[in-house]
């Protein structure tokens, strides 16, 4: 079925709810304002075509998982993005102020918001920012009370447009609101779906590097990846785990449950002789509050023996990307998907970089990379090929690294709960 999209919603004098995936701001600071500016399509559209914008997006983590209990501070408040908006676009923007709430976040949408949305009908307002989703209750909570959120939600406007294809997760904000309202794709979910296919339909060989802090996290996409892939390379914890697994050696902070994931993946991997390209470099440091001289050393990781005991293995050392036959498996892929910081951050980051310099050689290529950390890196540590890379057809950044995973996981872009809901209700009237 076909996906609705914004270019077929009659958008005039319309107030349009767009939920985006604004999460980028850490500790009242925007690290990088990717997210916001992929966002501007869409929200050009809807003001071009005579809607009237109210946005929405979460910030952080507020909710405690133990406790349940949600911080409402600056540390997540989406004032930076509505300052960032106001400077980028020249235009005004209010945030409504809520006061009924508790430990667990604001109760609901208060009236007060309805002064707000009649400056917006009367063109004295230009947008409504409302405040960070995860403040309010309803948005991670059960069924019930998560529907009667996404209902009030849905009270404040006549569209729903989800251009939030980061925010994968079934929240009442990214999977509730389209069971009440006309429901469309903006044009940044479109263009993230579209890169998708150049994975699922990859042009071979096909390489795929992830790494990550958990392997329990990542392992169901790996499989997929394993299969699918014509080489897979490993990195961070996921990488330590497969090395403990697959050699019977230790490393300091992999845990049991990690330690099982990874025994059970080397077991499935034999089944796919030679997928797996095991980068022979690594890098072991006595401590983990800095790079220190004399702290930190390489292995071979040939040369372990069963039963070796290491301190924390923190990066890859470059040289394992000259290392015979890894360079050629770059050089020659058609298709590369990066999902993938290879060291521990801020401290080591020769791995990062030297992975990253490497895929940029193989000019001809389709690199697909991930969000989160993967372009916060990129960015950081390699600030010329960021930049190249927002402009060249040969690069693409996802917005939403655990979003692409997911979708990897499930093999379409139908396996992300909010992209399946706005098929399901695409006939809402």
């Amino acid at each position: 079925m076909k996906l609705p999209v914004i270019q077929d919603a009659n958008l005039k004098d319309k107030i349009v709810l767009v939920r985006v995936d604004h999460n980028v701001v850490k500790s009242g600071v925007i690290h990088d304002p990717y997210r916001i500016d992929a966002t501007i399509g869409t929200l050009f559209h809807i003001v071009a075509k005579g809607g009237k914008l109210i946005l929405m997006t979460h910030i952080g983590r507020p909710k405690d998982k133990k406790t349940k209990k949600i911080t409402i501070d600056d540390k997540s408040s989406i004032k930076p993005i509505v300052d960032y908006l106001k400077e980028k676009l020249h235009i005004s923007i209010k945030v409504p102020e809520f006061y009924s709430h508790n430990d667990e976040g604001y109760l609901s949408i208060e009236t007060n918001v309805n002064h707000l949305i009649r400056e917006l009908r009367n063109d004295i307002l230009d947008a409504v920012y409302l405040p960070n989703t995860r403040w309010f209750k309803g948005e991670e909570a059960d069924e019930k009370e998560q529907d009667r959120f996404a209902n009030q939600l849905a009270g404040l406007a006549d569209i729903f447009v989800n251009d939030a294809f980061g925010s994968w997760q079934p929240h009442a904000s990214t999977v509730g609101v389209n069971k009440y309202l006309p429901s469309y794709a903006g044009f940044l979910m479109q263009k993230e779906i579209e890169n998708l296919e150049r994975i699922f339909n990859a042009d071979k060989p096909f390489v795929a590097i992830v790494a990550g802090s958990k392997f329990d996290t990542k392992i169901d996409p790996l499989y997929v990846l394993l299969q699918n892939a014509d080489k897979l390379i490993l990195g961070g914890v996921i990488y330590n785990a497969y090395l403990c697994a697959k050699y019977n050696i230790s490393i300091k902070g992999i845990d049991e449950k990690d330690l099982e994931h990874a025994k059970k993946f080397v077991e499935y991997s034999e089944k796919y002789p030679g997928k797996i390209i095991e980068l022979p470099y690594i890098v072991e440091s006595d401590t983990l509050e800095d790079k220190i001289e004399g702290k930190y050393r390489t292995h071979y990781i040939k040369e372990l023996k069963s039963g070796t005991k290491l301190n924390y293995v923190l990066d890859v050392d470059p040289k394992s990307f000259d290392y015979k036959g890894i360079k050629e498996v770059f050089d020659n892929a058609k298709t590369v998907f990066v999902n993938a910081v290879m060291g521990f951050t801020p401290y080591f980051n020769e791995g990062t970089i030297a992975l990253d310099s490497l895929i940029d050689t193989n000019y001809e290529a389709v690199k697909l990379y991930g969000g989160g950390d993967t372009m916060q890196e990129l960015k950081r540590l390699l600030p010329g090929l960021y930049i190249m890379a927002l402009d060249s057809p040969k690069y693409y950044i996802f917005t939403g690294g655990g979003a692409v995973l997911k979708a990897i996981e499930k093999g379409t872009h139908l396996g992300i709960a909010p992209i399946k809901k706005l098929l399901k209700y695409r006939k809402k009237k």
